[in-house]
């Protein structure tokens, strides 16, 4: 018998009248048995995420503000209570509610804060399809380090072996000290991914507001080509680079099981959606490139030395001044006499970037030492763009005679994609030449 995992997202959760629409969902297919749901997203434009709000309580816990907290935590027992009564069912909130702000002000801690509101998401959801409720605390669970502990496959498989058709909360797990440890935002993706690992699913079904992947953003390009399918890694670089549709991470569970993803679009379910597969399996293609995304606020840091190939350990001194600060790098373009790190500009406020600035001109006392801040990286994708001769010609084409400067190029070793740094102001014009170029 088929297995599916399905995933709802926030949009997906919002109220009562959507939430009961997921249910109709779920309800449509019975090989879909295991459920991981988000926390309540907006259900407006100027509205606030329930994970917002949680932030905002535990934000004003440390600040000792318990007036701004119990402020706080009123718009979010109002939200579920709505919840509760839209859907016409006694959830049992109002108790749930009490007892959990109460662990709050006993000082549960900030990832147990974020986390609730999935918990008090999937709690509704168990009641509305009268199935089991099973805490993420059960079998998900990390390292010291934070990494993802693999132990929680075998945990898993474990404890949902005992259910035909569970609900599990996505965002959380367990931490090394018994207490509730959170993923990064949008974390629930994984979640979902996991539980599919451990159920080894046929289908992993991520549930959200859109009918799939797009060939670009399309509040950039009106009415981009809609991608029917993606490999793993396609998937990877898109998201990463600002492809939002799904946690660029939550590959990883599925993909060593070889288990496809599909993006559903839970306000027009009977869309194809897209799906993502390993890339021996993926479809002849005659597309060169397959999608193109952007992400801004890059700074690159550029070092030129002479004999700098000859200086063994260069490279890992420099890594050794960003990597002990906490700070991870995106790209590392290099020459024989230079190389370039080009880092996320959230690693470098406060002042973080001159100091690594002056220790890197300390340490390793180059010939030149500069910045590159405000950069857009926009990468373009695609497994049919190693099979084409002139990809990178047209390309280069393209953003020249859009009047694009390329202050960076990088070109990953799989040759599936472009990486290319630009102004931030013109990471928009990029991504549509491009787009252009190879769409139109």
């Amino acid at each position: 018998m088929n297995c599916k995992v399905c995933k709802f997202g926030g949009t997906s959760m919002a109220d009562g009248n959507i939430i009961q629409r997921a249910a109709e969902i779920i309800n449509a297919d019975e090989s879909r048995r295991y459920v991981v749901v988000s926390a309540p997203g907006k259900r407006f434009s100027d509205d606030v995420k329930i994970t917002d709000l949680l932030y905002a309580c535990s934000d004003a816990l440390e600040a000792s503000d318990q007036e701004k907290f119990k402020k706080i935590f009123s718009k979010i027992r109002t939200r579920f209570l709505n919840i509760e009564k839209e859907l016409g069912k006694d959830i049992g909130m109002a108790d749930g509610l009490n007892e959990v702000e109460q662990e709050m002000l006993a000082g549960a801690g900030r990832d147990y804060c974020a986390s609730r509101g999935e918990y008090f998401a999937a709690k509704i959801m168990a009641a509305l399809l009268e199935i089991p409720f099973v805490d993420a605390t059960e079998f998900i669970h990390f390292k010291e380090e934070g990494a993802l502990d693999e132990v929680t496959f075998s945990l898993g498989k474990e404890v949902l072996s005992q259910y035909s058709r569970a609900v599990i909360p996505g965002f959380y797990g367990l931490g090394v000290d018994g207490k509730v440890k959170t993923f990064s935002r949008g974390g629930g993706d994984i979640s979902g991914s996991i539980v599919a690992r451990c159920v080894m699913a046929s289908l992993y079904e991520n549930w959200t507001d859109v009918s799939g992947f797009y060939a670009c953003d399309p509040r950039i390009v009106n009415s981009p080509k809609w991608i029917s399918e993606l490999s793993y890694q396609e998937l990877r670089e898109l998201s990463y680079m600002g492809a939002n549709v799904l946690h660029s991470e939550s590959i990883f569970p599925v993909r060593s099981a070889g288990i496809p993803i599909r993006i559903g679009n839970t306000f027009r379910p009977d869309d194809a959606g897209t799906y993502i597969v390993k890339t021996f399996k993926r479809k002849v293609n005659e597309a060169v490139v397959t999608g193109i995304a952007g992400k801004k606020g890059f700074t690159a840091i550029t070092l030129e030395k002479s004999l700098m190939n000859g200086e063994v350990g260069f490279v890992e001194k420099v890594l050794d001044i960003i990597g002990k600060r906490g700070i991870s790098f995106e790209h590392l373009p290099s020459g024989i006499d230079t190389m370039s790190l080009v880092i996320d500009g959230a690693y470098l406020k406060d002042g973080v970037l001159e100091e690594i600035l002056k220790e890197l001109k300390e340490t390793l006392q180059p010939d030149r030492l500069y910045t590159h801040e405000n950069m857009a990286l926009v990468a373009t994708v695609g497994h049919g763009m190693a099979k084409n001769v002139g990809t990178s010609a047209r390309l280069f084409k393209a953003l020249s005679e859009a009047g694009i400067n390329v202050n960076m190029i990088d070109q990953g070793s799989s040759e599936m994609n472009i990486i290319v740094g630009v102004e931030n102001d013109d990471c928009a014009d990029c991504i549509r030449a491009i787009y252009n170029e190879f769409f139109s």
